[in-house]
């Protein structure tokens, strides 16, 4: 596939771009800073700026691509990423404009191309947990999609309102538009330095729901979005299959859940961070657990 991908040289982008360069894909990354990766096409453009996404969607992606003489070339898939990544990077009014502002773009311009297949980034912080001005708990476990999602925060707002932008831009459409809720992205190189303090605290996980997702897993399900046709609007979690924390799921919930109703049994260190429906639905399976860089609970 042809794809324009947005946000390739952020934390998570720099990891899935190569990923679907492995497996075929040509990728040009827009992003504000290139990626330094072999075979990835760079375009600089500012997702603000309308104009400036039509244009990173109607024009080459390299020199090789004049060689045919058939014109430009359509992208089949537009991989959404680029946001302000958190709360306290800019103002909090910055953070919602760009985030917004930056998706109704992307899914403007890549509806109106007729182009059929989106996968955008939304986040765990849509659930209110994450961001909150004190502690928030789940209305039950293990949080799934039809979690409601009651945020505080402007990061977290902007996601839920990309959400609807995107459900809007897929009913009028008919595209498939899929997003993904984020958990904690986990680059190879933070398992050995972070992973031993969580294990040792885990009240250092609790706003993330002791969850995450590796980079290069991440990488799996935005391919496997890729190739999954006819769904229409979905939303996926998107995390490993377990818990990032000593504890196993009965300590955690008497320790930090107590009262909190159970939807279904909890295996003993699955993440409360629901990933079925990318099993069920797109087939996931885990490819890199923190097991495969440090010991730990029941290795």
């Amino acid at each position: 596939m042809r794809i324009l991908f947005t946000g390739g040289s952020g934390k998570a982008g720099r990891h899935v771009v190569p990923y679907l360069l492995d497996r075929g894909h040509r990728v040009v990354n827009l992003d504000l800073v290139p990626l330094d990766h072999p075979g990835v096409d760079n375009l600089t453009a500012d997702i603000t700026d309308l104009g400036q996404v039509f244009g990173a969607l109607t024009q080459y992606a390299g020199f090789d691509e004049l060689e045919p003489g058939r014109g430009v070339p359509r992208f089949d898939a537009v991989v959404h990423f680029a946001a302000v990544p958190r709360i306290l990077v800019t103002t909090d009014a910055e953070c919602f404009r760009v985030n917004t502002i930056g998706t109704y773009n992307v899914l403007e311009a890549a509806v109106k191309l007729g182009i059929g297949k989106i996968v955008f980034a939304s986040s765990e912080t849509t659930y209110g947990i994450c961001f909150a001005d004190g502690e928030r708990r789940p209305e039950y476990l293990p949080v799934d999609e039809e979690h409601p999602t009651l945020p505080e925060d402007s990061y977290a707002m902007s996601k839920v309102v990309n959400e609807a932008t995107a459900r809007s831009f897929q009913r009028r459409s008919g595209a498939d538009i899929y997003g993904l809720r984020i958990n904690n992205v986990v680059e190879p190189h933070e398992y050995e330095r972070d992973f031993p303090g969580y294990m040792a605290d885990p009240d250092l996980r609790r706003r993330n729901f002791f969850a995450y997702i590796d980079a290069r897993d991440l990488g799996q399900i935005v391919d496997l979005c890729l190739c999954a046709d006819g769904l229409g609007y979905q939303i996926f979690n998107a995390a490993n299959d377990e818990q990032s924390v000593a504890p196993d799921t009965d300590a955690l919930i008497a320790r930090y859940y107590d009262g909190i109703p159970l939807r279904r049994e909890i295996g003993k260190r699955e993440s409360f961070f629901s990933n079925a429906r990318i099993r069920d639905v797109l087939g996931f399976r885990e490819a890199h657990s923190w097991r495969d860089h440090l010991p730990g609970p029941g290795a």
